[in-house]
C-alpha cells in the first residue's frame, strides 16, 4: 500500500513517564510505557491493537490523539479541515502541530472510552454531554445543536426523548451509546476505542460491536480499536497489531496473525482464549515468570526470559522488525523456523 492509503502514520513513537524520588523530586529512571512503536491506519479500516494489560495499548491511543504528550516520534495524520475540505488532505504532525491547529484537529478525532461509569458527568444531561464538543467548536448552534443530539441517539439506538436524562438512569450498555453519540457528535475521521466493551455483559458486547460497524459503514470512520479480547478483535478488525512491554512484536492483517502467527508471545496469547465447546482439550501455554518492568527492560528481545523457544542470541540481541510475509511485520530472530500453534475462534 502506498503512504496516500494511510489516514494515520505513526513513526517511532514513545512515551516515557520520569520516575521521582527525593526531596527535590529528581527523575531516576523512566516508565518506558510506549517504546518505538510504528503503526499505519488505511482509511476505513478497523486497527486492532490487543496485548495483556499494562503493555502500553491505552497510552499508545491516547498519544495518537495528544490526550498525553509524546516523549518524542512522529503522528502523521491527513487532516481534511486543515486543507479547508480540499484535496489532497494536509499531512501534518499531530505530536508538533500548534494550539490551533490541534483545535480544529480535534474535530476529526474521538475518543471512545472504556468505563462507560465514570467516562459520563453524572451532573450533566445526556443533551449536554453530547453536545459539549459542539458547545465548544461552535458547531452547530442553537436548536440545530438539539437536533444533531437528537439523530446521534437515534444512530446510537436510543430515543430522542432520552436526551433529558441524567447517566445515572441508563444500563452499563446505553451509557456506552451515549460515549459513542458523544464521539461521533463532530462528524471525526479517527476514532480510538479503548476497550470499549471490556465493561459489558456478553451480550450486550455482540450489540455494541455490532453497532460500531453499522456506524463505520454510515459515517466512513476509521477505527483504532484497543482490546485484549482476541475473540472480539478477530471479529471487527481488519488488521492487527500485537504489543508487549511497549513494543509491536507483531502485526498483520486478521486472517493472517490467526491463521499464521509469527511470534511465541501471539501463540500464547491465542492459547488462552477460552474455546466454546466442552469437548475441546485447550493447550494452553502458561508463560512463565512475571511481565518484565518497564522501567527496566531485559536486553535483547523484551520477550526472551518468558519465551520457550529463546535462544542465547535473544538475551543479547534486539529482533528487528521486519516483514517475514507480505504485509506480515514481527520481532522476533526465529519467525522464519518457528511452526507455531493456531486456534480456530
Amino acid at each position: 500500500m502506498s503512504a496516500d492509503d494511510f489516514l494515520l502514520e505513526v513513526k517511532h513513537l514513545k512515551k516515557y513517564f520520569p520516575v521521582r524520588k527525593g526531596f527535590l523530586r529528581r527523575v531516576v529512571a523512566q516508565v518506558k510505557a510506549v517504546d518505538d512503536v510504528n503503526l499505519r491506519i488505511k482509511e476505513g479500516e478497523t486497527f486492532g491493537l490487543v496485548g495483556e494489560s499494562g503493555c502500553g495499548k491505552t497510552t499508545t491511543g491516547r498519544a495518537i490523539l495528544k490526550l498525553q504528550e509524546p516523549t518524542s516520534g512522529e503522528i502523521l495524520f491527513r487532516s481534511r479541515k486543515l486543507a479547508g475540505g480540499e484535496e489532497p488532505h494536509t499531512v501534518v504532525d499531530i505530536s508538533k502541530v500548534s494550539k490551533p491547529q490541534l483545535r480544529v484537529l480535534r474535530m476529526e478525532m474521538a475518543i471512545i472510552f472504556q468505563d462507560p461509569y465514570s467516562s459520563l458527568n453524572p451532573r450533566m444531561t445526556v443533551l449536554e454531554i453530547v453536545g459539549e464538543p459542539m458547545l465548544i467548536h461552535h458547531t452547530p448552534a442553537g436548536s440545530e445543536r438539539e437536533d444533531r443530539v437528537r439523530e446521534l441517539l437515534q444512530a446510537v439506538g436510543l430515543k430522542p426523548d432520552h436526551m433529558r436524562r441524567y447517566p445515572h438512569e441508563f444500563s452499563g450498555g446505553q451509557r456506552q451509546r451515549i460515549g459513542i453519540a458523544r464521539a461521533l457528535a463532530l462528524d471525526p475521521k479517527l476514532i480510538v476505542a479503548d476497550e470499549p466493551v471490556s465493561a459489558l455483559d456478553v451480550s450486550i458486547q455482540a450489540q455494541v460491536i455490532n453497532l460500531l460497524e453499522d456506524l463505520q459503514e454510515k459515517f466512513q470512520l476509521t477505527y483504532l480499536f484497543i482490546a485484549h479480547d482476541l475473540s472480539i478483535v478477530k471479529h471487527i478488525s481488519t488488521r492487527v497489531a500485537v504489543m508487549y512491554l511497549g513494543k509491536i512484536v507483531e502485526l498483520a492483517a486478521t486472517e493472517e496473525l490467526f491463521s499464521n502467527p509469527k511470534h511465541p508471545y501471539t501463540e500464547a496469547l491465542m492459547s488462552a482464549v477460552p474455546i466454546p465447546d466442552p469437548d475441546y482439550e485447550a493447550q494452553r501455554i502458561k508463560l512463565e515468570g512475571d511481565v518484565p518492568s518497564p522501567v527496566n527492560p531485559p536486553s535483547g528481545c523484551n520477550f526472551h526470559p518468558r519465551c520457550q523457544y529463546a535462544k542465547e542470541i535473544c538475551s543479547s540481541n534486539v529482533p528487528e522488525y521486519r516483514e517475514v510475509d507480505q504485509e506480515h511485520f514481527v520481532t522476533c530472530h526465529f519467525a522464519d523456523i518457528l511452526n507455531l500453534r493456531t486456534i480456530e475462534i
